[in-house]
C-alpha cells in the first residue's frame, strides 16, 4: 500500500518595498495553491517585495536588462523545490491600474508566475505565455 506524503511548504514573504499594506496571507495562499496544483510535495520559497529601483539594479546585475521589471525568479534547488521570487510592488501597482485589477490580485498573479517559473514553466514563446497565463488565472481564482 502506497503511503501518501503530506505536503510541506515554507513560504516566507519579505517586504522590502515602501508599501506598508502587503497582502501576505493572499500571496501565501496563491503560492500554496500553485504548488498543490502542480503536485509539488515539498517547497521552500521566499517572496521578496521590492521597489522599482532595487529590482532595476537586480535586473541589470543578473540578467543584463537595464530596466525595472515586475518579477525575477531565482531557482536554487529542484528537489526539494527551493527558490526566491522578487516582485516590484511599484511595477505591480502600475500594472494593476493598467489591467484594472487590485494590487492584491496583481501581486498574487506575479507570485504565481514566479512559482511556475520555479517549477519549470517558461514564457519564451506565445504558446508558453498563454499556458502560464491560464495557470495564473486558475491558481489565483481557486
Amino acid at each position: 500500500m502506497a503511503v501518501k506524503t503530506k505536503a510541506r511548504y515554507s513560504i516566507v514573504i519579505i517586504n522590502d518595498s515602501n508599501h506598508t499594506r502587503i497582502p501576505r496571507a493572499k500571496i501565501t495562499q496563491a503560492v500554496t495553491r500553485t504548488l498543490q496544483g502542480e503536485s509539488i510535495a515539498i517547497a521552500d520559497i521566499s517572496v521578496i517585495l521590492l521597489d522599482d529601483t532595487t529590482i532595476h539594479e537586480m535586473n541589470r546585475k543578473f540578467l543584463q536588462h537595464d530596466y525595472p521589471t515586475d518579477v525575477i525568479t531565482f531557482p536554487l534547488e529542484d528537489n526539494p523545490l527551493e527558490g526566491e521570487i522578487y516582485i516590484s510592488v511599484d511595477t505591480a501597482a502600475q500594472q494593476a491600474k493598467d489591467y484594472t485589477v487590485s494590487l492584491t490580485q496583481e501581486l498574487m498573479r506575479l507570485a504565481v508566475h514566479g512559482t511556475l517559473h520555479l517549477i519549470g514553466y517558461d514564457d519564451g514563446t506565445e504558446q508558453q505565455r498563454a499556458r502560464m497565463s491560464e495557470l495564473e488565472t486558475l491558481y489565483i481564482e481557486s
